[in-house]
């Protein structure tokens, strides 16, 4: 079957950090027992798949893996449905985020850039007919992703005032969005002008540049740049305010981790890594009623995934790139 795989890995600092990438054939899957397979009609690109590019959470050993997470596709019943990417262990009880053996498509199982991708049975999630192959496709990682941080872990309310660092990225655009269908105040900030922009086009009340002076201390900081923005995120929330990093785009060590102001003020910082299977139901059934879409950035061929991977590694995308069959 067609597939779009890592080969080998390239070093961080390498000069083309797709050398890996490999567009051709892979072997068809096969399910086993408690297993489905999934046609793929349309799968989305993430930061995921780049750093696995680089080794990050992929063992050589496990090469050539076909990359990407999130899919959206027909399961053997021709059925519409929408692919959980985070595969737990067959005994696991409760919250899949929190297994410790716990992996993602791509890492330890064959990922959904391919023809077919196979997945547990229980992973599966139906796709309202209100929504396309290439919206729900985005759904898996970086939307869900948003879903948790914003209503799990952020616990955030109606009338709540929430500042989302760094729009551009799937996940960031993803909390933006999420955030005025969820009836919070919306705050973003970013670099760059453009991108501030669109922000306010899908839903951010107020935009800042990046570590500008906000005119209001906020509930809630969703943070997923890491050190370049960690201070100001920290300095922006009110006190008792909570933080909820799920990424660390821009590096994970800090010159100041702001621990003074973290006790003094009370504030809560909360990690948050992806989302359960009910919680991505619950997500395409928000979606489903209220009309919000994911953004999607462009859609390309999968036969021409090198396009899409080189446009993430440069940055240049708002929202979601979509691959599709």
């Amino acid at each position: 079957m067609f597939a779009v795989y890592a080969s080998s890995f390239a070093p961080r600092d390498a000069a083309d950090p797709l050398a890996g990438l490999v567009v051709g054939e892979r072997p068809d899957p096969v399910a086993p027992e408690g297993w489905t397979t999934v046609t793929v009609k349309a799968a989305s690109l993430n930061h995921h798949d780049l750093w696995s590019l680089q080794g990050v959470g992929l063992r050589e050993e496990a090469l050539p893996m076909i990359l990407g997470c999130d899919a959206a596709g027909l399961d053997e019943e021709g059925n519409e449905v929408v692919v959980h990417a985070v595969v737990s262990s067959p005994d696991w009880t409760g919250d899949e985020t929190l297994d410790p053996r716990r992996s993602l498509l791509s890492e330890r199982h064959q990922g959904t850039f391919a023809d077919k991708v196979v997945v547990p049975t229980r992973n599966v999630v139906a796709k309202p007919a209100s929504m396309s192959f290439a919206e729900a496709a985005c759904l898996p990682t970086a939307w869900l992703t948003a879903y948790r941080m914003l209503f799990t872990q952020g616990n955030l309310k109606p009338g709540d005032t929430v500042l989302v660092q760094g729009a551009g990225g799937g996940v960031a655009t993803a909390l933006i969005t999420l955030a005025r269908a969820g009836g919070l105040t919306v705050l973003a900030t970013s670099r760059d002008e453009a991108k501030r922009a669109r922000a306010l086009e899908i839903g951010a009340h107020e935009v800042f540049e990046s570590g500008a002076r906000l005119p209001v201390k906020v509930d809630a900081v969703m943070e997923t740049v890491g050190r370049a923005t960690w201070s100001h995120s920290i300095r922006s929330l009110r006190p008792g305010g909570k933080i909820v990093i799920s990424g660390t785009t821009s590096g994970p060590q800090l010159d100041d981790a702001e621990l003074t102001r973290i006790f003094f003020l009370q504030l809560q910082v909360i990690g948050s890594t992806m989302g359960t299977r009910d919680e991505l139901a619950s997500l395409v059934r928000l979606l489903d009623a209220t009309g919000t879409r994911p953004l999607v950035d462009r859609t390309i061929a999968m036969e021409d995934a090198r396009e899409g991977f080189k446009a993430m590694a440069e940055g240049d995308l708002f929202g979601k790139i979509v691959f599709t069959r």
